[in-house]
């Protein structure tokens, strides 16, 4: 059995007063705003335990947990428990589990735009015993423990990737290096022509940042090189494979040997295409920009030694990013069910 109430009758419940404006580098304490983002700010408004949730953006999908000093925007609110019954993360994990539905319940549209006092003030909360919450409170942090801890695991593995992929394919004046612009190891590069927008098909359809549709027709059958070629994710590089489709919005670069083509993938990818990109509002790469870039072309033997050390990258990162996936599926889980109560 359970104790329902409003979490106006628990928690004290209000904004700051800081303006983004207020942040600096480095700061001394950590500054909250309307976003995922921590910023840092040197003074603070509140020395409290509290859960944080922008007013605006991300409404029912961010929220961050502070006990201590703190700087708050004027747009984001504290909500501080003030009863000794209640725990502050299970407040925390029990926003996170059912607050969305009960915003966006609240909303004319299907999702809330922003959040108003008195939807906060009138929010039900589950109060089960203290005893209770913090068996689910001990839980639920073993999971989000084991989440962080993968999560860095794959930034530092990322770091790691990243600069032996700059250091092996820092190839320029390198004995037996040949220098060839793309278009000299290409057989062409085209767009794609497939516009559709299809959720269910047979084969993929791969647009600027991978699989963005579906089709029951496909039109290449081996592996390639696809660059998005307009808008903000013009230079994004990927591989493709079996049988699909590609968008207009992307250009294919076939390569001359097959042999080369993940190193040559490895070298598009290192070297940040969106950089040669033109235009402002709508950015955009064409097949002659990519047929320009000059590429370090060193023996089959060197390109094969490189792709087998990145690709040992890469498979350690999937396999961590696959960990993650699952750990996170199994929080969510547990969390819901752990946050799930009878309403008397």
């Amino acid at each position: 059995m359970v104790e329902w109430k409003r979490l106006g009758e628990v928690c004290e419940i209000g904004t700051g007063s800081n303006n983004r404006e207020d942040s600096c580098d480095n700061g001394l304490y950590p500054f909250f705003v309307r976003s995922q983002e921590v910023l840092r700010i040197n003074t603070y408004l509140y020395d409290e335990e509290a859960i944080l949730i922008p007013g605006e953006g991300g409404i029912g999908d961010i929220f961050h947990y502070i006990h201590g000093k703190y700087g708050l925007h004027q747009r984001t609110y504290r909500v501080h428990p003030i009863s000794d019954d209640l725990e502050g993360r299970y407040i925390y994990y029990f926003l996170f589990a059912n607050f969305k539905t009960y915003i966006n319940a609240k909303s004319y549209k299907s999702t809330a735009a922003s959040i108003r006092k008195p939807m906060l003030l009138e929010f039900p909360i589950a109060i089960p015993s203290l005893s209770e919450q913090e068996r689910i409170v001990g839980i639920l942090d073993t999971f989000t423990s084991a989440i962080d801890n993968l999560k860095a695991q794959i930034a530092q593995r990322r770091k790691q990737y990243e600069f032996y992929r700059d250091q092996l394919l820092d190839l320029e004046g390198k004995e037996g290096v040949r220098m060839k612009t793309l278009g000299e190891v290409v057989k062409k590069i085209s767009s794609g022509k497939n516009k559709s927008k299809n959720t269910v098909g047979k084969y993929p359809v791969f647009g600027s940042t991978g699989i963005i549709a579906y089709s029951d027709i496909f039109v290449y059958n081996k592996p390639l090189i696809l660059v998005a070629r307009v808008g903000a994710n013009a230079g994004y590089v990927h591989l493709s494979y079996g049988k699909y489709d590609v968008t207009d919005n992307t250009l294919i670069v076939d390569v001359l040997d097959e042999k080369s083509q993940k190193y040559i993938f490895y070298f598009l990818v290192k070297e940040k295409l969106n950089k040669y990109a033109k235009g402002g509002g709508q950015p955009l790469i064409t097949a002659t920009i990519l047929k320009d870039i000059v590429v370090p072309i060193p023996s089959l033997s060197v390109q094969q030694r490189i792709v087998s050390i990145l690709d040992t990258f890469e498979a350690s990162i999937a396999n961590l990013e696959a960990q993650l996936k699952q750990r996170e599926k199994q929080y969510e889980y547990y969390r819901n069910k752990l946050l799930t109560f009878d309403k008397i």
